[in-house]
Parts: C-alpha cells; structure tokens; sequence
C-alpha cells in the first residue's frame, strides 16, 4: 500500500511532491536504521560466539546479506522465470512464504515458551525482570493465559495462515 496508494494521495494533495519526497526519504532512513540494528545483531553474535573482529564480522555479515539478498533482488528480472510457488509467482513471494508464515509466528511460539515455561528461562524469572524499575508490574495472574492461552493462539494463527495460503 506504501508504494501504490500514498504516491495516489501525494499526488493529488498540495504540495504533495514535496511531502512526498519528505515521506519516502524518512521512510528509507527508517528501513536503514532497521538494517543496521540487524546487522549488528549478526555482527555481535559473529564476535561473541565465534570470535570474530568486528572488522571480519562485518564484512561477513555484509558479504553474506548481499549474497542472500541477490535472489530476490533478481527474481524481477534476471531470475523472473524461477516461479517457485506456481505461475505468477516469484522469489520474492517464496521469500515472505518462509519469513511470514513459518518464522515469525514459530519464532513468537517460541520467545513464549522460553519466556514462561520451566524448561526455558522461567514465569519467576521472566515476572522478576518484567517488573524491575518503575512502572506498572506485569500482572503474575496472567501466568497461566501466557503459559497455555498465548501458545494455542499462536498456534492458531499459525495454522490459519496455512489454512489461509492452501485455500488461494
């Protein structure tokens, strides 16, 4: 909708071109400040775990995003007769397959279950940190709809997603 509805309303608003042209430009600052915090996360886990400089981290890092990267830049153009997910489709749409219906919401089931769970970081554990400071203390009571509730939610949204992909 970025990309095909806002260009619509710039277009027709007074001085739309300008505040346009504001909009996208913060919007790019936005995804690069994005990039950046993931970068720095593999660049970290890179030094920490694998004793990496950061100078070597970074250009593994850099190195291995461009290549990951090439796939869907080209699945437009050089690599546009790949259709992975049937006709019409394209690297890209296998890409958000995988990130949007797999990762993410298993990635959310998962930080739940460690969060709460004895077998991971523990509700003790997680209520002590979530509660240090100032501010409203996370409600204990809600140990049990963040134990069970939240899973099978998750999971639930899991499955319609498939549900959802498999009907189309």
């Amino acid at each position: 909708l970025i990309f095909l509805s806002l260009p619509t309303a710039f277009r027709n608003m007074a001085y739309g071109q300008l505040l346009g042209a504001v909009f996208f430009f913060f919007l790019a600052l936005a995804a690069m400040t994005t990039v950046v915090a993931v970068f720095e996360n593999l660049v970290a886990y890179l030094m920490d775990e694998r004793h990496f400089s950061r100078r070597a981290a970074s250009w593994a890092v850099g190195i291995g995003v461009f290549l990951l990267s090439l796939p869907c830049a080209l699945g437009f153009n050089l690599l546009e007769f790949i259709q992975p997910m049937g006709e019409g489709s394209t690297i890209l749409d296998l890409e958000d397959f995988i990130v949007s219906q797999n990762l993410l919401p298993l990635g959310a089931l998962l930080i739940v279950i460690f969060t709460v769970w004895n077998k991971g970081w523990g509700w003790k554990n997680f209520i002590h940190e979530a509660n240090a400071g100032k501010g409203i203390d996370f409600p204990v009571w809600l140990k049990y709809y963040a134990a069970i509730v939240l899973p099978l939610l998750i999971l639930g949204i899991f499955c319609s997603g498939y549900i959802e992909f498999f009907q189309r």
